[in-house]
């Protein structure tokens, strides 16, 4: 395809989507990835300028397992959740609201935009209580066992009216996954979970997670078995009967409460194939895996 036949086929997206609002969030081994890091930031700095406001959410669990075995610490992570101790809780703070957040903004003034780094602490924005001590079975030892969580939190309700007056001065916000009760006790709460809770109360047209792999596959062991789409009822089924299992289920449920309170689309992109994220929100052919309501009708994009 042409220079020409490209952009012919991206205008009417941008069209589409200028003036609305895109929640990006990006998995910590993206993250940590310079060279994908740099691009996506790129990628991003393309849709703010065609007038698509976004939010960046992004994890770090990666990041935060280095640093923790750096200080003699041994990562305790139950079916993709961290349990998060006092000084797991440190190296959060640490690693979410500084490491990653500063090298993130730097990307994004490489880009000449002006982006801000906060924590669901700030202005309010992710209220959350410590979670309950859970029977849970662990997937990897098959055992049941109760699990405290310790400073892991619930959400209970977002308040993105910071993320709004952001968005309305031509900034752009990025948002690390920590979140604080009324009392100020700050909690871990994972990435995922937030940039759904946050689509949702923006609200937000789509939103993309971009992780280190093609999207959502029938074989996990064969990268050519992507699942382009399926609507929330086959993702419930998927779960339920553990087609989809690991640290994607608790993503995909996200997502699917993200599609069903009213984000029009969710998506599951590779955060390291170059441009991944402008073929999926500027191309008919898309990317990755879409997630809909009803049915699988309609280009992406």
């Amino acid at each position: 395809m042409n220079d020409v036949a490209v952009l012919k086929q991206a205008l009417p997206y941008i069209r589409i989507h200028k003036g609305h609002t895109f929640v990006v969030k990006l998995g910590g081994n993206v993250v940590r990835d310079t060279k994908a890091a740099r691009s996506l930031a790129g990628d991003v700095a393309l849709l703010h300028h065609v007038g698509i406001r976004v939010v960046l959410v992004h994890g770090g669990g990666p990041q935060a397992t280095d640093l923790s075995k750096r200080l003699g610490l041994t990562p305790d992570i139950v079916n993709g959740r961290r349990v998060t101790d006092e000084q797991t809780l440190e190296v959060a703070k640490m690693v979410f609201a500084g490491k990653i957040s500063i090298e993130l903004l730097s990307h994004l003034r490489r880009e000449r935009l002006r982006a801000v780094g906060l924590s669901g602490v700030a202005g309010d924005l992710v209220h959350a209580v410590r979670r309950d001590i859970q029977r849970v079975k662990d997937h990897a030892t098959g055992e049941w066992r109760d699990v405290d969580y310790g400073h892991v939190g619930d959400i209970v309700s977002v308040d993105t009216s910071l993320l709004r007056t952001l968005l309305d001065a031509d900034t752009l916000p990025v948002v690390s996954s920590l979140g604080a009760d009324d009392e100020g006790n700050v909690f871990n709460i994972n990435a995922d979970t937030v940039a759904s809770a946050l689509a949702r109360d923006l609200p937000a047209e789509k939103i993309i997670t971009l992780t280190d792999v093609p999207g959502l596959l029938e074989d996990p062991e064969d990268p050519g078995s992507l699942i382009s789409a399926l609507t929330c009822r086959e993702a419930d089924a998927a779960l339920a009967d553990g087609r989809i299992r690991g640290g994607m289920a608790p993503k995909v449920g996200t997502l699917v409460e993200a599609v069903r309170a009213g984000v029009s689309r969710a998506h599951i992109i590779d955060g390291f194939e170059p441009h991944a994220l402008l073929l999926e929100v500027f191309t008919r052919r898309g990317h990755g895996t879409m997630i809909v309501r009803r049915d699988k009708a309609g280009a992406s994009g």
